[in-house]
């Protein structure tokens, strides 16, 4: 299974900072959404980050929200997220990073999740809902099942957290670019630069920049600044959401838009550190 190390890895080589789509497993129908997810892999995502959806995903803003209602509503759920993964694996291997809410791991069973997760094919788990304080509830079951920690950074994320994020992730660091929930915006946050750069003196593990990335320029700015990937979510799911009833349309979309993402990134003037 390929690892983020192998991929940041040879994006490093390549001075080329990360494309990563985020999805929610099963937006609008499982079939549908897996077609969308092979779609951005054929565009050329690096990696992905995939959300199951979760009735109170209190991290996300609207457009994320409605693609969660309408993914429980088809019937999706935790272990149909894992049969989910296993496809998405078979077409080909990217390393996949899930972005949960805790409640669906602990209704699960925590030591069995993880290790499901691991055998589905997933790199990572990120608990929306958890602060680096509580993390120690499952640091063990992720190790023994063999995964890569991730947690976030926000603007706001003191020094002595940083560290001790710093010093817990393995995966990468998902930082935050704006306050607030999920959600596209017009520009990118005048933070981006500074906080890349603190988290830099910090650690060597890859730092990824999600929230608010909606354009190519906004991914390639991350990437100028220092980033080592560009997340972009509600962008993404808010083109799913204008096609529900033209499903090709959909992925051509967002194919096309992915495409036109990885051509900012991979002229970006800035590299990825080395990992």
């Amino acid at each position: 299974m390929k690892s983020y190390r192998d991929v940041f890895s040879e994006l490093s080589r390549q001075k080329r900072a990360a494309l990563i789509p985020f999805f929610v497993v099963g937006d609008p129908d499982f079939d549908t959404s897996l077609a969308l997810v092979q779609a951005a892999i054929d565009a050329g995502a690096d990696v992905l980050e995939l959300g199951i959806p979760f009735s109170d995903p209190i991290a996300d803003g609207p457009t994320i929200q409605k693609a969660d209602i309408r993914a429980v509503r088809s019937g999706m759920n935790v272990r149909r997220a894992m049969e989910f993964i296993r496809q998405v694996k078979q077409h080909r291997d990217i390393p996949i990073g899930l972005l949960m809410y805790y409640n669906l791991v602990c209704h699960y069973g925590k030591a069995e999740f993880f290790r499901d997760a691991r055998d589905a094919g997933v790199n990572s788990v990120l608990i929306a809902d958890m602060t680096i304080d509580d993390a120690d509830e499952v640091l063990g079951s992720v190790r023994d099942a063999g995964l890569d920690s991730v947690f976030m950074v926000t603007p706001n994320t003191s020094p002595e957290r940083m560290k001790q994020i710093a010093a817990q992730t393995t995966g990468f660091i998902y930082t935050v670019s704006v306050l607030g929930v999920t959600g596209s915006r017009d520009a990118l946050s005048d933070s981006v630069e500074d906080l890349v750069r603190r988290l830099k003196s910090l650690t060597n593990v890859p730092v990824c920049v999600g929230f608010g990335i909606s354009k190519p320029e906004h991914a390639r700015a991350v990437a100028d600044a220092g980033a080592d990937g560009a997340i972009i979510g509600s962008r993404i799911v808010g083109m799913i959401e204008a096609n529900l009833h033209n499903p090709g349309k959909a992925i051509a979309e967002v194919s096309a838009f992915l495409t036109q993402v990885k051509a900012a990134l991979s002229t970006s003037r800035q590299g990825p550190a080395a990992v």
